[in-house]
């Protein structure tokens, strides 16, 4: 199973402005035009968070592959079917400059860590407030990736067999673990 069609909707992309990413009135492109009875089935959301979650939920139920529709779009935000959509990669042709969005980065903490052929594994999460996902790559390495979006740092413990270590994680951030091979 793969999903094939994620996007973060929004107005039009802030160009260059990384906190937009990470603020609620980067907002679905639902809540400006739904009338006042349909506006909570288009809530505002962070980007990033949402992004994040998705993924980590996909990933989660054995979702095999997570693909971003809209990878590299204009500063407009526009794509084909013309709902304007922000994207890891936002370029201007005219300057012929490229902005490398934070759902880039969101991205990376899956696409550069849990490696092609890598095999999602179970987690036990006893923090709600966290989310949580794990593979083990072709190498025997494990990549954990962790979520908070919540106001405060969070301290957990990863543990694997025998080993068990101490991490904390920043209040709205994504942390990724890398477990080696021994």
């Amino acid at each position: 199973m793969i999903q094939s069609e994620a996007c973060v909707d929004a107005e039009v992309p802030k160009w260059q402005d990384d906190a937009w990413y990470w603020s609620k009135e980067a907002t679905d492109w639902g809540w400006d035009w739904a009338p006042e009875k349909d506006k909570p089935l288009h809530p505002k959301y962070v980007p990033v968070y949402r992004y994040a979650r998705d993924i980590i939920g996909c990933l989660n139920n054995w979702v095999d592959g997570w693909v971003d529709w809209n990878m590299v779009l204009d500063r407009q935000g526009g794509n084909w079917f013309k709902n304007w959509c922000v994207a890891p990669v936002i370029v201007d042709p005219e300057q012929d400059e490229v902005y490398f969005t934070p759902l880039y980065y969101t991205l990376a903490h899956f696409s550069k860590f849990i490696r092609p052929g890598a095999t999602r594994i179970g987690v036990e999460n006893p923090d709600s407030d966290l989310m949580v996902t794990a593979a083990q790559n072709p190498d025997g390495s494990i990549a954990v990736v962790v979520f908070n979006p919540g106001e405060s740092a969070k301290d957990i413990n990863l543990s694997l067999s025998e080993r068990s270590t101490p991490i904390t994680i920043s209040a709205q951030a994504i942390q990724t673990v890398v477990i080696p091979n021994k």
